[in-house]
């Protein structure tokens, strides 16, 4: 857990259970006094109430006191079953409780719009700190939040002039006030957005947990998805379906991109939204301030509900809101769909209540001909994308295997959409491919990788060539953390076997005719400065010998470049290259190193 970051608590938190004691006063004397109801709408709202059971129990009693329905622990017990709600309210001796709260209901009323101002107060504070120590943060941003609460602060003293209708006409906006309402925030694209509802659904089996897997690794590490833009942030992922499988799939993942999955957490089991836990999740979310929280699946944390009831699933979509409301989170559900169509199972209400809906489906038999299409089907405030499509990527676990010897795997997504950039020659990235396939040992530093590029003609600047010092060996930190050799392995995928490219910078014969490279011998050189003697090939290979004569100052030397005549390094020679690696390649041939003689 040292990758989240943990917020005080409310300073109200230390004083105990009696700390709500204001609100239960507000509940137990509106029951004894009904006709206080309409003064204490006039002093606080629904939202005033610290605890989520608190507002439900006051949604119940405004609802008796509209109808004309008698209030008492009797009545508000029974239209708590009829919804349901009992046990999120408290339970039934909780009820009973409340009826010993008879004091002054408006008084307390006060005492709760004052704490609630105070925790008001408490939230703008953590937001602007999480904004101004955000990795993307951009001097005066905060001052929105400012802006947000002064306008929400006069909105509510304005409604709390005892009159209901008062408060009601406090809300309403004219154009002007529209622009200061805060625009849709992105979080993956076009995709999600914070402080939204979302939901990918799908047939069984085609992939919806594996994409939204890829979604959460890419939020919670930063990077783009699949060329698209990415809010870095922590994620929560509540693996309420198939948890056995889940950490196959972030091995896969982090072998796949080289880094860890930092900043994803997950709870290996489901919370029922209309259970008493689901307040406990938000309370939790709350401190935790989380960017996106994924519910995997729907189904399993809505057992008993009647799916094709939109009255019922119609709660537990509210519940889900809560949950968004408290974090400001993108909260993505993942959902199946029904024996026909692309629709997600059940009723529509969920629907209507959604920001983003995606679908996923899947074509083929077997890892090399599947492809995973995920579709917009619905984006409440912008225009549908196009349909995106991956295939996938077989992963090996290191170190895992089955009984039968056989390799553990999981999959990976790869777009086929996006293809990931070219690199670019003279990058550090570039650097790194080619010191790769030469196999030059991760453990070297800058200063001898600086002499092997000024050997072969390779002409960079120092501070890149540190740069890829630095990337190799962060890459083979992460490999040593998951147990793997940190270096690179014999056997290597056909993709990094591929032959070195002759031309590694520059002109054809560039550097024999100017043999100054800009790459400094040490720390002190400047650029444009070569090396104070010309820099002695890599030693030979204690197993592969030596290849050709001794050059002058007793470093080995090969036979003659095809291209320019000049001695091959011995190295160079013995794995079977008959040019050397800056020199033009159309008269060489550069043979694979696992085929080097």
């Amino acid at each position: 857990m040292s990758n989240v970051r943990h917020m005080p608590r409310e300073e109200a938190d230390q004083l105990g259970p009696e700390q709500h004691d204001a609100e239960r006063y507000v509940l137990g004397g509106c029951m004894h006094r009904p006709k206080d109801i309409t003064t204490v709408r006039g002093v606080i709202t629904r939202a005033d109430f610290a605890l989520p059971q608190h507002e439900l129990i006051w949604d119940v009693i405004g609802h008796l006191y509209d109808n004309g329905e008698e209030i008492s622990p009797l009545t508000l017990r029974l239209a708590l079953e009829k919804r349901k709600e009992l046990q999120r309210a408290g339970g039934l001796a909780y009820i009973n409780t409340l009826g010993d709260y008879k004091l002054d209901a408006e008084y307390h009323a006060y005492i709760v719009r004052k704490d609630a101002d105070l925790r008001a107060e408490a939230d703008l504070g953590r937001r602007i700190v999480n904004q101004a120590t955000a990795p993307d943060a951009e001097p005066g941003t905060a001052v929105t939040f400012i802006d947000d609460y002064l306008k929400r602060q006069q909105e509510r003293a304005l409604g709390r002039s005892g009159d209901p209708a008062d408060a009601l006409l406090a809300e309403l906006l004219d154009t002007s006030a529209l622009d200061n309402m805060p625009t849709l925030e992105p979080l993956v694209g076009d995709l999600l957005h914070l402080d939204t509802l979302a939901r990918i659904i799908g047939p069984s089996g085609h992939m919806k947990s594996f994409v939204t897997i890829d979604l959460a690794g890419h939020v919670g590490t930063g990077m783009k998805w699949h060329g698209q833009y990415v809010r870095q942030g922590t994620v929560v992922y509540l693996v309420a379906e198939g948890a056995r499988g889940i950490r196959q799939r972030v091995r896969a993942w982090e072998k796949h991109y080289g880094m860890r999955m930092d900043n994803v957490l997950f709870l290996p089991r489901p919370v029922q939204a209309r259970g008493p836990e689901w307040d406990v999740l938000i309370e939790a979310m709350k401190r935790l301030r989380p960017q996106l929280i994924v519910i995997d699946t729907q189904a399993r944390v809505s057992v008993g509900v009647e799916e094709n009831s939109n009255t019922e699933l119609g709660i537990v979509i509210e519940r889900m809101d809560d949950l968004r409301r408290a974090t400001e989170a993108c909260v993505l559900l993942i959902h199946h769909t029904g024996h026909v169509g692309e629709h997600g199972r059940g009723a529509s209400a969920a629907k209507g209540a959604l920001q983003s809906e995606m679908h996923v489906s899947k074509k083929g038999d077997n890892a090399s001909n599947i492809t995973i299409t995920l579709k917009v089907g619905k984006q409440k405030d912008n225009e549908e994308g196009s349909d995106l499509q991956f295939s996938l990527r077989v992963v090996a676990l290191d170190g895992e295997a089955k009984p039968d010897g056989s390799a553990v795997t999981s999959v990976v997504l790869q777009s086929l959409d996006h293809q990931p950039a070219e690199v670019v020659k003279g990058t550090p990235e570039w650097l790194v491919s080619i010191l790769d396939k030469a196999e030059i040992p991760l453990k070297w530093g800058s200063p001898r990788v600086i002499k092997w590029c000024t050997e072969y003609g390779i002409q960079m600047r120092k501070e890149k060539v540190e740069e890829a010092v630095r990337i190799r060996k962060r890459r083979d930190s992460f490999e040593e953390a998951e147990g793997g050799p940190g270096n690179l392995p014999p056997n290597l995928p056909r993709d990094l076997e591929a032959e070195l490219p002759h031309d590694q910078g520059g002109s054809s014969g560039e550097f024999e005719e100017n043999p100054r490279s800009d790459l400094p011998p040490n720390s002190g050189g400047g650029t444009g400065d070569g090396p104070s003697k010309t820099p002695s090939p890599r030693p030979v290979s204690k197993t592969g010998g030596g290849v050709g004569e001794t050059g002058e100052n007793g470093s080995p030397t090969g036979p003659p470049c095809t291209v320019c005549d000049r001695p091959i390094p011995a190295d160079w020679a013995n794995r079977g290259y008959d040019t050397h690696v800056g020199c033009d390649p159309a008269t060489g041939s550069h043979p694979a190193p696992h085929d080097a003689a």
